[in-house]
């Protein structure tokens, strides 16, 4: 009778180590998983906080979104007075390698298809319900960097070509008024 019950209990206690290493196993690959989405949604944002990736990689965001999420703003203020000039387009080209968008990235790539054509309407659209959705899940520090981030390099565009021989209000008017759109999407 012994036996019986002894080849039960190790069969049991094979069968729980078992489980409880293939789920330490998960962790494990969740883990590595996780890191390597925080390591490229770094190299293709250029976001350099850690809490902020730890965040974006926990909802397990692919990087190619958010180089769009990071990058849309800049091309929205760069077409804002209908055309984009050579100022403006060096400055998004240049806000983008500073947060380590390379030429030849995926990221710089879509950047120069929407500097050569602007985009449709409903990439916006896209745009502002992607970052609804994404705050909400993001801690209050964690919104308030990215908003910062990404609203900082917008600016950065708007000022590029700005002001009369470098006098006056370096930010147009339309600029402003994208500027002020961008920020609401963050509320």
């Amino acid at each position: 009778m012994s036996t019986i019950f002894d080849a039960r209990r190790r069969a049991l206690e094979e069968s729980f180590f078992a489980q409880h290493n293939a789920d330490l196993l998960e962790k494990l690959r969740r883990k590595q998983s996780e890191k390597n989405r925080k390591r490229q949604l770094k190299e293709i944002s250029g976001i350099q906080d850690d809490r902020l990736l730890g965040e974006l990689a926990a909802l397990e965001l692919e990087s190619q979104t958010l180089a769009a999420l990071t990058l849309v703003p800049l091309i929205r203020v760069a077409w804002a007075d209908g055309r984009v000039r050579p100022e403006e387009r060096l400055a998004v080209l240049t806000a983008a390698a500073k947060e380590g968008i390379t030429d030849g990235s995926p990221a710089y790539q879509l950047l120069e298809g929407w500097l050569n054509k602007k985009p449709e309407e409903r990439l916006e659209t896209a745009w502002r319900g992607y970052v609804g959705a994404l705050m909400h899940n993001l801690s209050p520090s964690a919104r308030e960097s990215l908003r910062d981030q990404v609203i900082g390099r917008a600016r950065q565009v708007a000022e590029a070509a700005g002001g009369f021989l470098g006098l006056g209000n370096r930010i147009s008017k339309s600029e402003e008024r994208i500027l002020c759109e961008l920020e609401m999407a963050f509320l």
